[in-house]
């Protein structure tokens, strides 16, 4: 038994369950003809290296399967009068393929996958168990506090008396306003001062005799 990959390129307009009808024909044709499929990968949307009946894009699937030529006529005649593709090719990748060997490689691939899923799917759950605690050091018991006394309850504080309102000021009268002052005169000169002011008193009028010169008695 020989060993292909067939890969074809369908319209990108096509919805998933139209893409999906297309991928599920071309499986049943490999189930029909004694066909066995290693797998179907999906390539998702792509762009074209040109156009291709006027699409610049393409949706690209992949089908690896082991089989004989008349599969492959009859799976690229399904691509050929069907518009849903646009363009396929089929390759031969080995002529004499153990197809009990690829059998099994394929059932150890699926049942790693499923392994590998399902440790995913647990990982969560088993994530906080795995966590190691450090062993917590015996603490040194704390001896025993001695009570406390109650507190002697505190007396209500006597209400206070609501103080007495203000009275209102009483308003102040406008002060009088001040009567301009009278010009005081222009005082005297020092000079003009009275003779009372400059006469000698009776001391000094008795000094002043007493110091007159005698006269010269041949004079007199």
């Amino acid at each position: 038994m020989r060993r292909y990959e067939t890969f074809v390129i369908m319209d990108p307009d096509l919805s998933q369950d139209q893409r999906d009808q297309v991928t599920q024909r071309v499986e049943e044709l490999i189930s029909q003809m004694d066909g066995f499929l290693v797998f179907t990968d999906g390539w998702g949307e792509r762009k074209l290296a040109y156009d291709i009946k006027k699409r610049k894009r393409g949706y690209y699937v992949r089908f690896d399967f082991c089989g004989l030529s008349p599969l492959v006529n009859e799976i690229e005649r399904f691509f050929r009068i069907d518009d849903r593709a646009l363009k396929y090719m089929t390759v031969l990748l080995d002529k004499a393929a153990d197809l009990e060997k690829i059998k099994a490689d394929k059932a150890a691939a699926e049942k790693e996958a499923a392994e590998s899923k399902a440790e995913i799917e647990k990982a969560p759950e088993e994530a906080p168990r795995k966590v190691e605690t450090a062993p917590v050091v015996d603490a040194t018991p704390v001896a025993d506090a001695t009570p406390v006394a109650d507190a002697a309850p505190v007396a209500d504080a006597a209400p206070v008396a609501d103080a007495a309102p203000v009275a209102d000021a009483a308003p102040v009268a406008d002060a009088a306003p001040v009567e301009d002052a009278a010009p005081v005169e222009d005082a005297e000169p020092a000079e003009k001062k009275t003779q009372a002011d400059v006469a000698p008193t009776s001391d000094e009028s008795d000094s002043a005799a007493d110091t007159t010169p005698l006269k010269n008695p041949e004079e007199a």
